[in-house]
């Protein structure tokens, strides 16, 4: 039987007592059905991942007993960073979705010339929010117990000028520089466009900045198709693929 896990972003000891509220006491208790005795495993990335037992179900929360710590081999070895141009609809949920599965380590959603996305104050924020959600739940799916980190949004000239370690690319169908011929390095970011792309202007900062152009095939690929092929490219050369 499939053990239910759940982020809990409270503290986790071993032989303690949690109570769950709001989001996962709903998720637990009207969703999934979990009652009294039930097993579950709690986890978030500062402590990790432990199994427990679920000891009563009230109204607004649940009560669940930790137990021994478990050992979790899932998380990402080799960092990885997505910078990438906000895409319309679920497309952005999807990147989130989907790189958090793959094992990036943040997602940086930027403001470039041919983003159709705007994005202020509350709406942002709600966005961000969100996002970090669709993160949580794909974590919860993989089990992965480091969350990736959504950075807010931010406009693609000033991201660029913020220091950074690592190997730095921009996708370009056009580039001629292939993955596999690099040298391993510490850590990468993949600089890439919104649905329009990046324009040769903006391709042309982020080289100016230290970004490598990048190909990693000869076909167009869709914005939320990018991130997935770089990320697990990029898996099979440093990371745990």
């Amino acid at each position: 039987m499939r053990i239910s896990r759940v982020f809990a972003d409270i503290d986790l000891q071993c032989d303690s007592l949690v109570t769950l509220k709001d989001d996962q006491a709903h998720y637990l208790g009207k969703v999934l059905r979990i009652k009294a005795g039930d097993a579950v495993s709690l986890f978030n990335s500062h402590n990790g991942e432990f199994n427990g037992t679920v000891e009563s179900v009230e109204k607004k929360c649940i009560n669940i007993r930790l137990h021994e710590q478990v050992e979790n081999h899932c998380d990402p070895s080799f960092p990885i960073h997505i910078a990438i141009g906000i895409s319309r609809g679920e497309r952005m949920d999807y990147v989130v979705q989907k790189a958090t599965e793959a094992g990036a380590s943040s997602v940086t959603p930027l403001f470039s010339e041919r983003c159709e996305v705007k994005l202020k104050g509350d709406r942002a924020q709600s966005r961000v929010a969100h996002w970090q959600k669709v993160a949580i739940s794909a974590c919860e799916q993989n089990g992965r117990c480091s969350i990736p980190t959504i950075h807010q949004p931010i406009d693609l000239q000033t991201w660029l000028q913020q220091h950074r370690q690592g190997a730095l690319y921009v996708l370009d169908h056009r580039g001629s520089e292939k993955l596999s011929a690099q040298m391993a390095p510490e850590s990468v970011y993949f600089l890439i466009g919104p649905e329009g792309g990046l324009s040769e202007d903006e391709i042309a900062a982020a080289k100016q900045y230290g970004f490598t152009s990048l190909c990693i095939g000869p076909r167009v690929l869709r914005t939320e198709t990018a991130p997935i092929v770089a990320i697990t490219l990029a898996q099979h050369l440093w990371g745990d693929y």
